[in-house]
């Protein structure tokens, strides 16, 4: 068994002091629903083995403020160039190098609309809810937990998973 943890970045500027979209940092609500992000994953084990994320400002700015909500935990974090921009194709080869570290719960912290569409291809069943909720939108700070019954990430596949959680910031504040 591996679960995949799809975490899109947080709210952000509109527009970054550079001009750059790469550039863009969390705004105010990003910040705090980051953090609030890393909270609930605190409080529903298991926490990350590795974690890839995006060079992104934004990426690497949430990754931070969900890892300060996450003092237990000791994953790898790689910081990869090619998950910004990334389509599914290119998720799915990020999902399946990550064979090499074998980690039994892999985070991906990325953009839509890749990750939006990773999940979208993924997912075979599972939470009805939660994949209706997918199917219309990814919300900036959502997460996406899916679980394989698999025993090595080489084999994930399209439609090789179960939905196991849907959760977003607006979710969150409605617990």
């Amino acid at each position: 068994m591996r679960r995949l943890l799809l975490l899109r970045h947080a709210k952000t500027e509109t527009v970054a002091p550079s001009g750059k979209d790469f550039d863009r940092r969390l705004d105010d609500r990003g910040l705090v629903d980051a953090a609030a992000m890393g909270a609930w994953l605190n409080r529903h084990p298991p926490l990350p083995d590795l974690v890839c994320v995006s060079t992104a400002a934004r990426a690497r700015q949430t990754w931070d403020l969900v890892a300060a909500e996450l003092p237990d935990a000791r994953p790898v974090v790689a910081h990869l160039e090619e998950l910004y921009g990334a389509g599914p194709a290119e998720l799915l080869q990020v999902i399946r190098d990550a064979a090499v570290e074998d980690p039994k719960l892999l985070v991906i912290v990325g953009h839509n609309p890749g990750l939006h569409e990773l999940a979208l291809g993924l997912i075979d069943g599972g939470d009805a809810d939660g994949r209706h909720a997918i199917a219309r939108n990814l919300p900036t700070g959502s997460i996406v937990i899916i679980d394989f019954a698999i025993a090595d990430w080489n084999e994930v596949a399209f439609r090789g998973g179960q939905l196991a959680q849907f959760v977003t910031p607006k979710l969150l504040k409605g617990e």
